[in-house]
């Protein structure tokens, strides 16, 4: 086995956290120094490969695979895209909310999860998925939510109806009724709950049919 591809396969896995010089030593089983060796090896040949993007650092004693400061500009246009990450489990979860309730407020989205949302709308609105519609006529005025036209475009629907029907998810048994609805005091449906479970049936119905 090659050390250096080794140690270069290794930090490329690792990404962001790094891998400590000693902890290289003993997945590769091999001494300190000739894992520090290997690192100093790799590094220089990175530095001085034009066909490549990448270089060797060490913060916090951790060596790092990062990208040369030359190609900062393109890896920050694709950092910022809204391709540039997969949607979390909880944020599929806030936008499935918001599909089918819109418009809502960001408090109906934390009742509805058990859990501050916050984070994940300010998610869902960096990456264009969602936008602040107006504003409740309620005390406080609260942000409410709806869904925009990006957010058609990302799941290849044509308009909400393409959603399946809530209430068909209940009868075959996808969603537990208890949990999908909150009922109101008149025994009415008061909010509509939908997990990441139901988005990805959602979308494998539409790849499917």
């Amino acid at each position: 086995m090659n050390a250096v591809a080794a140690i270069e396969s290794l930090l490329f896995v690792a990404g962001e956290d790094g891998i400590a010089v000693d902890e290289l030593a003993n997945l590769l089983d091999i001494g300190q120094e000739w894992a520090l060796y290997y690192v100093m090896v790799l590094r220089n040949r990175l530095q001085h490969d034009p066909q490549s993007g990448l270089r060797i650092t060490v913060i916090n004693e951790r060596v790092q695979l990062v990208t040369k400061a030359a190609y900062g500009e393109v890896v920050k246009n694709y950092a910022v895209s809204p391709f540039a990450t997969k949607l979390s489990q909880a944020a599929l979860e806030t936008l499935a909310i918001i599909a089918y309730q819109q418009p809502v407020t960001r408090m109906t989205i934390d009742d509805i999860r058990g859990v501050q949302s916050s984070n994940m709308i300010h998610k869902l609105l960096e990456r264009d998925l969602i936008m602040e519609t107006g504003r409740q006529d309620s005390p406080g005025r609260p942000i409410i939510y709806g869904v925009t036209s990006y957010f058609y475009q990302y799941f290849g629907l044509e308009s909400l109806e393409d959603l399946p029907d809530i209430h068909n998810l209940v009868l075959d048994g996808s969603v537990d009724e208890e949990t999908l609805f909150k009922i109101d005091d008149n025994g009415e449906p008061e909010q509509k709950d939908f997990n990441q479970t139901d988005f990805n049936q959602t979308k494998t119905q539409e790849t499917t049919e």
